[in-house]
């Protein structure tokens, strides 16, 4: 079976959906079922791949290739010059990784949903950025073969807002990458962590706000932020910090490194998520492999990922928050016990079950259309 996959994640500098797809791509470059097919991934123009990208061993021995489509990658690009590369080089069957896919194509579809906000909170998204996502995202649903959902909380929100057959969508849980775990407390210096695109619903600016609190208990205490903002309405994490007098404590990257990254889940005391709405949410466990504690905002889809493995709070409460992390500063046993809890549910997510499930549905999909 010859699989067509859409490579532009690969391009990017690796956020959630990169990763996914990356290492989805890894899983079946080791897979003995992925030997029997073949995949071509596509990405515009003759950009090269991202670091994660490189990584991945393209060799025709594991029938798996890189085809550059000429464009510049956007919507117009995923329409047009990606759609005809797919139907000349006579794909059984398309995989969308991340939302959309080329429309009016008569070959099956698979499409990955990793969440439904742009539709559930439209108020957090630009109206063009809104209505693209909106429009695409039903169309594609639509013309799908099979959906995946990242999370059963996503396949509910997606079965409640769009109208679909629930045969047609299917959980498919990621994988976690797992990292080296911290062998011992950091006790020289607390700090906390966040990594994850700054959205809106994410409320950094209430993780400053505690972050002020817990400085006058934990004055040596540091907050480092990790991610592009990328918040409608626009929120100035800047001038946040500096409202509290924190830019000596408070450090704000976009973007680090993989071996950076690393780093800084070693280094981590806590890692607080305080997200209101998420199809997954990766980061969080990323930083339990590492063996940081977790503290997360109490929702359905936290509660069904995270089970007792985190420490949960309400929505957007400062006050809660601050206790939260405080106790995880202070209370060894309460550490040891995060951290023991998340090694059990870390066993739940793998990239390879990911991987081979995620193929069987490509083939389930294919299977249907032919019949």
């Amino acid at each position: 079976m010859r699989i067509g996959i859409d490579g532009r994640e690969l391009l990017q500098k690796p956020t959630g959906v990169g990763r996914y797809l990356f290492e989805l791509c890894d899983a079946w470059c080791h897979s003995d079922r992925a030997r029997h097919h073949e995949f071509i991934f596509y990405t515009p123009g003759n950009k090269p791949l991202s670091l994660l990208g490189t990584k991945l061993n393209f060799t025709e021995k594991k029938k798996i290739r890189h085809k550059s489509v000429p464009g510049t990658g956007g919507t117009w690009w995923e329409q047009t010059a990606l759609r005809a590369a797919v139907i000349r080089d006579n794909v059984d069957v398309f995989f969308a990784p991340a939302y959309s896919a080329p429309l009016r194509l008569a070959i099956p579809t698979v499409v990955t949903i990793h969440d439904v906000s742009f539709l559930a909170h439209p108020e957090w998204f630009n109206w063009k950025e809104g209505l693209r996502r909106r429009w695409l995202t039903d169309r594609s649903i639509n013309q799908a073969e099979v959906v995946i959902s990242v999370s059963k909380f996503t396949r509910a929100e997606i079965l409640r807002l769009y109208n679909i057959s629930p045969q047609r969508v299917h959980v498919v849980l990621s994988g976690i990458t797992s990292l080296s775990p911290i062998l011992a407390d950091n006790d020289v210096t607390p700090r906390i962590l966040f990594v994850g695109s700054i959205f809106n619903r994410r409320h950094l600016p209430v993780l400053i706000r505690a972050f002020a609190k817990v400085r006058r208990s934990f004055p040596d205490a540091e907050l480092t932020i990790v991610g592009d903002n990328r918040t409608h309405p626009k929120q100035d994490l800047t001038s946040a910090i500096l409202v509290e007098k924190l830019e000596t404590s408070v450090s704000l990257q976009s973007y680090v490194s993989e071996a950076q990254l690393a780093q800084l889940y070693q280094q981590a005391t806590v890692f607080v998520f305080l997200s209101e709405y998420e199809g997954f949410g990766l980061t969080p466990f990323e930083a339990m492999s590492a063996g940081v504690p977790v503290v997360v905002a109490d929702t359905p889809v936290a509660r069904e990922l995270y089970e007792d493995a985190a420490l949960f709070v309400p929505i957007a409460n400062v006050n809660a928050t601050v206790d939260a992390i405080q106790t995880l500063f202070t209370d060894a046993t309460v550490r040891k016990r995060q951290r023991h809890l998340a090694s059990t549910l870390l066993k739940n997510f793998s990239w390879t079950r990911a991987a081979n499930k995620t193929l069987q549905v490509l083939e389930l999909a294919a299977a249907r259309k032919s019949t």
